[in-house]
């Protein structure tokens, strides 16, 4: 409403300046009351006008009808253009009460007719076929009170200075951007307050009057239908922007459908108040890592796979804490507090999606109920005081199980606790106290874990049915070569990676597992190498790690590396006693790495290396002789022939000189 009165006065304003202030018209002594003739008596037409009584429209209370139109000035009055002279008469009244008048554009809207209204200037209206009207087909302007007199003198006084009709004043302003964008005008700012939208429709209305008079008479027929075509799609872009940025809006607070079938559109700002800041939430991942978490809140969110809560202060995790989260694939509970009691017994088991699970650096003694569907399990650095044979009742589908470091004996493992376990390859028992290695082992195992324990011998049987073993870690315990049965693990058929490192081996054991394509023996107390020792190995080893040993060259013999001849690639024989080059290595055809650093080596033989009765170059790519007590000066010269790069060779710095 404030609106249009702003458009009006702005209008008045512009045509007192173009064309001197137009004359008011009269209005009737009695509204309702007075003569039909009376009707038509107006007050003087603007100027610039045609008379009343012209021949093609006639001037009924200061509108201009034109010929065959009909309009209601007043309740129960209808006044009809014919001649040039307009007939006013009065009707009949519904059920005796005044109606609202009303045009015959109005009556054809009520009908259901989509086509709009719209008075023309100068009473010249064209079709879509450049035909001029023959006045037949000329709409009128509906007049509703107490507001029609308004608008329809703002629509006159626009039609008098050129401009388009407005047909609702909150929707003129888009519509004036989208002309002035159309025309190559940007404005600088949009308009703040309303007067500045006077000033657009002023400045609309003069560029239009001035398009109007450089068009000559066959330009002046515009057609009504494009007009009224023009102005609603103005409507229909000016909503579908609104309605953009109301999607926009709803979009920023809105959260994303579900992405399961059937599941209904998810709100996480019912329990994203409820995290504490530095959470990290994406589409399907919670992480909440070492941010001070006490407890955990409510969480409902059929999207999340991933839960990391892992350096937190949790305690508890409440009876329904996670049934929220029915599609929760991973979960990281590690290093918080959470002790048996802060468990229900159905608090994981009502996860029938979970796969990964992490329990490691809490307080349990005991293995929760879990899901069946879980894959991986680390319970590392707990307190749990033994394995019954109901720990890990259905965990059919477990590959990886992990329980270092929770006190486990060979007294509180029962031989049974592993049997569930169908499908496990991977077992982490480091860090423990067991003296030997474990009875019931799963048959499907491939990697077996036993690091820093207590582990003194190796017994015979025990890996009977570990036929899969791939990978074997007895590392940082006290196993000597004779506890080691003959047949404790030679029959293995798979067994490729053995770790005995930081034991307190003597000697290179024997009975290796003949499959055995690397074996970690470094930090222990060897002092020889066995000859044949590796001789029933099918093919060979490629890796032999003998460092920080104390291994003497009378302690390795020609045939110490019978059965490595074609395989071995990496030979580690650094920080040792050595004071020569080994005997046997020119043998080795296929190495390409030699540590004998650290040693107190004083000379090279001549053939110790390099073969010089052939021209073959040797494989070597890297040999390390630093920190030795080699005098570079009495090296032969063809010493090194056979290596193909000059670099490969690291002779400096030696122990009694100076690094250069």
């Amino acid at each position: 409403m404030y609106r249009a009165v702003l458009v009006y006065l702005s209008v008045c304003a512009v045509a007192s300046v173009l064309g001197g202030k137009p004359q008011m018209r009269r209005e009737p002594k009695a509204r309702g009351t007075g003569d039909p003739a009376a009707m038509a008596a107006d007050a003087p037409a603007p100027s610039g006008t045609p008379p009343a009584g012209s021949t093609d429209r006639c001037l009924v209370k200061g509108i201009y009808l034109f010929e065959g139109a009909e309009w209601s000035p007043e309740p129960c009055y209808v006044c009809h253009c014919e001649r040039g002279v307009p007939n006013c008469r009065s009707t009949p009244c519904t059920n005796g009460a005044p109606q609202a008048p009303q045009s015959s554009a109005h009556r054809k809207r009520v009908q259901g007719q989509l086509r709009k209204p719209v008075l023309k200037v100068g009473g010249k209206t064209g079709g879509r076929n450049g035909k001029r009207d023959d006045g037949s087909t000329r709409l009128q302007l509906a007049a509703v009170p107490p507001v029609t007199k308004t608008v329809a003198e703002v629509k006159y006084k626009k039609q008098e200075l050129g401009s388009v009709s407005v047909k609702k004043v909150p929707k003129a302003v888009p519509a004036l951007w989208r002309s002035q964008e159309a025309e190559g005008k940007v404005l600088k700012a949009k308009p703040s307050t309303r007067v500045s939208v006077g000033t657009m429709a002023m400045k609309k209305g003069l560029k239009e009057k001035k398009r109007l008079k450089a068009k000559d008479e066959d330009d002046d027929e515009e057609d009504d239908d494009d007009e009224d075509d023009d102005e609603e799609e103005e409507e229909e872009e000016a909503e579908a922007e609104n309605g953009k940025e109301e999607e926009e809006k709803e979009s920023q607070t809105t959260p994303p459908p579900a992405r399961f079938p059937g599941a209904s559109p998810l709100n996480r700002t019912s329990f994203m108040e409820s995290l504490p800041a530095g959470c990290i939430l994406a589409e399907s991942l919670i992480a909440c890592g070492s941010v001070g978490m006490a407890h955990l809140p409510i969480i409902t969110d059929l999207g999340v796979k991933t839960l990391y809560l892992a350096d937190n202060r949790i305690g508890k995790l409440p009876f329904r804490g996670l049934s929220g989260l029915p599609n929760l694939e991973w979960l990281d509970l590690s290093k918080n507090k959470l002790e048996d009691s802060s468990l229900s017994s159905s608090i994981f088991r009502n996860l029938t999606r979970l796969r990964r699970l992490n329990l490691d650096g809490n307080g349990l003694t005991k293995i929760p109920p879990l899901p069946p569907s879980l894959e991986e399990l680390k319970i590392n650095d707990n307190k749990i005081k033994s394995l019954t044979p109901h720990s890990f009742r259905g965990l059919s589908k477990l590959l990886t199980l992990e329980l270092e470091g929770n006190g486990f004996h060979d007294g509180n493992v029962s031989p049974l606790a592993f049997r569930p376990l169908r499908a496990v390859i991977y077992l982490r028992l480091d860090r423990n106290k067991f003296r030997g290695l474990p009875s019931g082992l799963p048959p499907s195992l491939q990697e077996l874990h036993l690091s820093e324990n207590r582990v003194e011998e190796v017994r015979e049987g025990i890996l009977n049915k570990s036929l899969q073993l791939k990978v074997l870690d007895l590392s940082h315990n006290r196993i000597r070569e004779d506890r080691i049965a003959p047949r404790a693990w030679i029959h293995l058929p798979k067994l490729e990676a053995l770790d005995l490192s930081h034991n307190k081996l003597v000697h290179v054991p024997s009975f290796l597992p003949f499959a055995l394509r690397q074996i970690l023996l470094h930090h222990n107390q060897i002092e020889r190498i066995p000859g044949y020792v590796f001789g029933h190995l099918r093919p060979g080893l490629e890796s032999l790690h003998l460092s920080h040993n104390r291994l003497v060259a009378d302690g390795i013999h020609g045939v110490s590396f019978l059965g490595l001849y074609r395989t071995l690639t990496e030979l580690l024989l650094d920080n040792n006693l050595l004071r020569s080059i080994p005997r046997g290595l020119l043998l080795l055809r296929n190495l390409q790495l030699l540590r004998l650093n650290y040693n107190f080596i004083r000379y090279i033989p001549l053939d110790a290396l390099c073969d010089t009765r052939v021209s073959q170059d040797s494989p070597l790519v890297s040999v390390h002789l630093e920190n030795n007590l080699i005098d570079r000066r009495l090296i032969p010269p063809t010493a090194f022939s056979c290596i193909k790069s000059y670099h490969s060779v690291l002779l400096r710095p030696q122990r009694d000189e100076e690094d250069e």
